[in-house]
This record gives C-alpha cells, sequence and structure tokens, in this order.
C-alpha cells in the first residue's frame, strides 16, 4: 500500500503514526488511486491484533460517508478485519451522512469532503450541531495532506483528518484516537495549517464563529483562559503551557475545559480555530 504517512505526511507533520490531544474529557477530497489500495489492503486480511481493543471491549460503530462505491467497500473491507470495530452503515452524499447519524447513532462518521447534495463540511457542521449527536465524532477523509477544505472542516468541527490511502493499522488507531475523544492532530502542525489559511483567505470566506461574535466569546474569558487560549493556538501543549504558568498539567486541563464551554468548542482544533477567527492571535509574519 502507498501513501503509508498519516495525517500530513510529506508537509511536515504525522508520518506512519497517531498523534494523541492533551485536551481531557469529550473533544469533537474525491477518491483516487488510494481507494484500490484500501481494497487491496484489507482483502483476506485476518483480524489484526495491533490496532484492535481487548477482547469484550464494546466494538466501536463506524458510518462511511463517500460518494465511490469502492471507497466505501474499502473501508468497510478494512474494518471489518479489525477486532472491536463494525461498519453499521454507510451513506453516498452528506444527506445520507446526517440522516444514518440521527438513525444510527454511530461513534465515528469516516466523512468525505467532495460529495453531491450536501458536502462533508456541511454534513459535519450539522452532526455536530445536532445535541442529539454530541457524542458522535467526525473524521474528515482526505486524499491530499493538506486539503483547502481541511481547515473548514475542523471548523465545522471534525476531529481530525485522515489520508485516504493511510495504512489499515493507521485507519484502525485513527477512530479509535477519535472516538476516545482525543485530538488527531499535533497542536503545532495544527497552528501551521490554521495559519495557512487564516493568512490567505478573508475571514467572510471562512468558516466558524463571526467575527464580532467570536469577540464577544472571547471577552467573556479570564485572563489567565485568554492566555491560555493563545497558548493553545500557538501550538503549546499542555506540559509546555503549565510550565510557562508555573502550574500543573491537571489544571491546564481544567483551564481548558471552562474555556471550550465558554466557546462552545468541541475539541483542541476548534479552540485553535476561534482563536484565529476571533482575531485573539494572528498568524506569524
Amino acid at each position: 500500500m502507498t501513501g503509508a504517512s498519516f495525517g500530513f505526511g510529506a508537509a511536515g507533520g504525522l508520518a506512519g503514526g497517531v498523534a494523541r490531544g492533551d485536551v481531557g474529557g469529550p473533544a469533537g477530497g474525491p477518491a483516487g488511486d488510494g481507494a484500490d489500495d484500501l481494497a487491496r489492503g484489507a482483502a483476506g486480511s485476518p483480524a489484526r491484533g495491533s490496532a484492535g481493543g481487548p477482547a469484550g471491549e464494546a466494538r466501536l460503530r463506524v458510518l462511511v460517508a463517500d460518494d465511490q462505491d469502492v471507497v466505501r467497500s474499502g473501508f468497510r473491507l478494512i474494518l471489518s478485519s479489525y477486532d472491536g470495530l463494525e461498519v453499521v452503515g454507510e451513506a453516498r452524499n452528506g444527506v445520507e451522512a446526517v440522516e444514518l447519524a440521527r438513525s444510527l447513532r454511530p461513534d465515528v462518521v469516516l466523512m468525505d469532503v467532495r460529495m453531491p447534495q450536501e458536502n462533508g463540511i456541511e454534513a459535519t457542521r450539522d452532526i455536530r450541531s445536532d445535541p442529539r449527536l454530541s457524542s458522535v465524532r467526525v473524521l474528515v477523509l482526505t486524499t491530499f495532506d493538506i486539503d483547502e477544505y481541511v481547515y473548514d472542516a475542523l471548523a465545522a468541527g471534525a476531529s481530525g483528518f485522515l489520508l485516504k490511502d493511510a495504512e489499515p493499522d493507521d485507519i484502525a488507531a485513527a477512530i479509535r484516537v477519535v472516538a476516545a475523544g482525543d485530538a488527531l492532530i499535533q497542536p503545532s502542525v495544527m497552528r501551521r495549517l490554521v495559519e495557512t489559511f487564516v493568512a490567505s483567505r478573508p475571514r467572510a470566506a471562512r468558516s466558524g464563529v463571526p467575527g464580532a461574535a467570536a469577540r464577544e466569546a472571547v471577552a467573556a474569558l479570564t485572563d489567565r483562559e485568554r492566555e491560555i487560549l493563545v497558548l493553545v493556538a500557538r501550538g503549546l501543549t499542555n506540559d509546555q503551557i503549565a510550565a510557562e504558568f508555573v502550574i500543573s498539567p491537571a489544571t491546564v486541563k481544567t483551564h481548558l475545559a471552562r474555556i471550550m464551554g465558554k466557546l462552545d468548542a468541541h475539541d483542541r482544533a476548534q479552540l485553535v480555530v476561534f482563536a484565529y477567527e476571533s482575531g485573539l492571535v494572528s498568524p506569524l509574519p
């Protein structure tokens, strides 16, 4: 299977592994040759223990949303070879993805971006804004290391993104990471992604909270919460933030939980997006 990089690959991010997040508690392209790799990688594979959960562990329910049959079939083949993972439904467009998410209540939705009727970004926003689906995580599928739509998907509430030609073990691991509420992208990589698109696109063309509303929400934060939000947006980990303020990582997690509650953010990725959207943080020159 080609394209073993997971996440940002050659763009300077994750390679062959999954970065777990620092926030405690709940978090929040067209098919190419990778579709054939997916099918080949899963065909005839036995149940894989390396990314599988312990015996008796509750199975994670996955919904696959992609407009190409071969991609959906490939993911179903891959995931069925892992203990503890189950594909409970397949959607051919964004409208179906939202409907099936509401009826099936999966743990994770693998969401393609470019789909008919309603694209993956709109579907992600619909799912993440529905209180009944608060436990459903969305993992965006892309064929590019940095897709122009990835930023919008994260702003809409996606918990991270996955290359379609990722290795089967990485696909299974990504689902488990997202389902557990962990961040899927390293903070420093997230910062580079956000800065790239904030710097290159007018605020009116970006997803997220409108500027005035974002600034009003930031005003409701305490001084310390704003300071921590700035450092999160700059890519610092919880341990680094704790060292900066001479507090414990547990205290940082408590602050982050409060910040997420006040900003109605689902995960660390949305906090970073929010910091830039509100103007609290500006892209570095």
